[in-house]
């Protein structure tokens, strides 16, 4: 994607819930990093400080953390018009515990914290934008914490290929597996089991 078409990308994003000045937008505009990753490449890795927050321009992240036996727990999928960073360490300046990694060839747009207080300061705006960003992040992990205590794997595996089918079609059955938190021969079977119903 052109960078050109990046910034539309964000501003559309952000229009959502602010409106800015043209002069508001070209500066918003300054204060962002483009960042290019290969696939496999980490943004984030635990025990680093989340330095930046990203938005998606094109291209597919996974955040995840690892247990004692390696294996990984995926806390969300993140594709094109979507921000995503380890928001505790970002703003506490704390170790991550988790990694973000690409699943594609991915390209961002990241704001340091820097110029995110910077932006606080010249924008006040942006804490409304923010808030809003952020209390939808915690009501799905809030919902998602739910649904991992009163629904069945398939329940989940449903609600998310209903809620998301263009990030289905682009991850591994591994990751999706890893995600609703099932293992990947459990989550074939519920896929044969929905297949097999659906058939009859």
């Amino acid at each position: 994607m052109e960078f050109k078409d990046a910034h539309h990308l964000i501003l559309n994003n952000v229009s959502r819930f602010i409106e800015l000045t043209d002069l508001e937008k070209r500066r918003f505009i300054s204060l962002l990093k483009e960042v290019r990753v290969k696939k496999k490449d980490f943004l984030l890795q635990e025990g680093d400080v989340a330095k930046y927050e990203y938005f998606i321009t094109k291209g597919c992240v996974k955040a995840y953390t690892l247990d004692m036996a390696g294996t990984q727990h995926i806390s969300m999928f993140g594709i094109e018009d979507y921000w995503t960073t380890d928001m505790a360490s970002f703003i506490s300046r704390e170790p991550s515990v988790s990694f973000i990694e690409a699943l594609e060839d991915t390209e961002l747009l990241a704001i340091s914290r820097t110029n995110y207080e910077l932006l606080f300061k010249e924008i006040p705006q942006f804490e409304k934008f923010y808030r809003i960003l952020y209390q939808r992040s915690l009501m799905n992990y809030i919902l998602r914490t739910n649904h991992g205590i009163s629904l069945t794997a398939e329940e989940r595996y449903l609600r998310f290929k209903e809620k998301y089918p263009q990030i289905v079609k682009r991850i591994k059955q591994k990751d999706l597996a890893a995600y609703i938190g099932v293992t990947p021969e459990f989550m074939s079977m519920i896929k044969a089991k929905i297949k097999k119903r659906s058939a009859t």
